[in-house]
């Protein structure tokens, strides 16, 4: 609940993070792992950044603990370092001050950190490699810690203690986000149990007892705890829920935030840890959805066990039976009766063959048989229909008059206004105000041409001019310089003096 929902992201967001992952593709993906690794190891000792030689010692370290660590140089671990750059796992900065020699500091001596992104992709691998489905279980026990936390959550709006309703919040919806994630993966697991029982009856049957008496026992948890947790809830929106979401809100010290940014993510946690536990609008608390989802496990688990505890007494399972259609398949007469058995006992239709010619046939020798010849892709249209598929008729060009009117009139607001910056600094000038972001970027522009069209002669810098929008500019050297005041700071002109004036009155001055 933490974090904010991926389902907003466009689809040209959810591709470049996507591009995270590339390393994971890669042949040799397992040696990018502990490229990585060997960074993350840098980390933890708080060297954000580092070189190609430091993580070959780090990689050296690890090799020495653990098996396949690939043995790397400076150059190699470079150009992998280079290729997790652009994936944009990495940021790659410049370092000068590593090179010892003008030989090394022409050569680009690069040290390197995780982005933020990159690391969170890293850490995902990291989590999916060191998954354990014996971790899972249902936080029973956590219902009563909630309750606590509410109660108090209510106590501390009433009595204006803002630093203790963030605690409590922020806790509350930790602890939330926490058992969601158990209850996903320990269905996720139980599910996968109970498909692959026909494999290993032996473990299940082994721990039925232990699984079966840690769903029931949540699901006596959850029904003695929802009525109370539903008070609970009602009780602190009852102490100002406003308030309470403001105090939250002032309290967070997301510096990246505004005020406005972290109400709203506030309140949309908020929505979402009462959505566990009240109904509203007719749609059931997310507690009663798990509730259900957990007696209905329950019963699968025990209808399974009744089904392997039959097959047992029987003497018949998914081996016995599988024993005999081998047997059957042996006994048969001839191999078109074999192919029919096993059909009917698999339905197992007849293939229909597609032949698709190769784009290079050079390529593949006319005496390669099909077993040993290249495959060909397939479209699913001649899969499905046998017909080959064509481009059809292409798309009309989609025009939006409207975004190009909007922008036609934002390109014509701002000449306007660079129009009225510009003859506003022919007749007030540069000095003695302060010019705002406008203002700004005209002068920039004059300055621009008008270094572009200075002189040297005889060694010393001459006058230069510049025009814009009927504003001209003129550097004339000066021993004191000039400075000119902005909205963002200040603009220093040593050795220059800046004069501004509209282009027919300096061109009369010049006469």
């Amino acid at each position: 609940m933490a974090e904010r929902s991926a389902l907003d992201l466009d689809a040209l967001t959810i591709s470049d993070r996507f591009q995270l992952f590339n390393f994971t593709r890669r042949d040799d993906h397992v040696t990018y792992l502990w490229i990585l690794r060997a960074l993350e190891r840098l980390r933890e000792v708080h060297r954000v950044q580092a070189g190609a030689e430091d993580l070959a010692a780090t990689l050296r370290e690890l090799a020495a603990a653990h098996d396949g660590v690939p043995a790397l140089d400076a150059a190699d671990l470079r150009y992998r370092l280079d290729e997790l750059y652009a994936d944009r796992v990495v940021h790659r900065f410049d370092d000068a001050s590593r090179a010892g020699n003008l030989a090394r500091y022409r050569n680009r001596q690069s040290v390197y950190q995780f982005s933020e992104l990159g690391y969170r992709a890293y850490r995902a691998v990291e989590g999916v490699l060191s998954a354990r489905s014996e971790d899972v279980n249902l936080s029973r026990l956590v219902f009563s810690d909630v309750l606590e936390d509410l109660r108090a959550l209510a106590d501390a709006n009433r009595a204006g203690r803002a630093e203790h309703v963030y605690r409590r919040l922020s806790r509350l919806d930790s602890v939330m986000e926490d058992m969601g994630r158990r209850s996903a993966q320990f269905h996720v697991t139980l599910g996968e149990i109970l498909r692959s029982t026909d494999a290993s009856p032996d473990t299940f049957l082994k721990y039925k007892n232990a699984l079966l008496v840690h769903m029931t026992e949540f699901m006596a948890e959850l029904d003695r705890y929802q009525p109370r947790l539903e008070r609970a809830v009602r009780e602190v929106e009852e102490t100002g829920l406003t308030t309470l979401l403001a105090r939250a809100a002032d309290t967070d010290e997301r510096l990246f935030m505004d005020r406005d940014e972290r109400l709203d993510d506030w309140r949309r946690r908020w929505s979402a840890l009462r959505g566990w536990f009240t109904t509203e609008g007719g749609a059931p608390a997310r507690a009663a959805e798990l509730h259900a989802a957990t007696r209905s496990a329950t019963s699968g688990v025990i209808a399974l066990l009744r089904q392997l505890t039959e097959a047992r007494r029987g003497g018949v399972n998914r081996s016995t039976q599988l024993r005999h259609l081998a047997q059957w398949v042996f006994d048969t007469p001839d191999d078109g009766a074999a192919h029919a058995l096993m059909g009917a006992a698999f339905n197992v239709r007849s293939a229909r063959h597609l032949g698709v010619a190769h784009e290079d046939d050079e390529q593949i020798s006319p005496n390669a048989t099909w077993w040993d010849a290249p495959g060909v892709e397939v479209s699913v249209t001649l899969f499905r229909s046998g017909k080959a598929p064509t481009a059809g008729v292409p798309k009309p060009v989609r025009r939006n008059p409207n975004a190009r009117a909007e922008i036609r009139r934002r390109q014509v607001a701002d000449r306007a206004a660079d129009r009225q910056a510009a003859a506003r600094l022919a007749e007030e000038g540069a000095h003695d105000r302060v010019l705002d972001e406008v203002d700004t970027r005209v002068l920039l522009r004059l300055i621009t041409r008008a270094l572009e069209s200075r002189a040297v002669v005889a060694g010393l810098l001459s006058s230069a001019t510049g025009t814009d929008e009927g504003t001209l500019v003129r550097l004339v050297p000066s021993d004191t310089g000039s400075t000119v005041r902005t909205t963002r700071g200040l603009l220093h002109l040593p050795g220059m003096r800046l004069e501004l004036a509209p282009r027919a009155r300096l061109r009369g001055a010049a006469r």
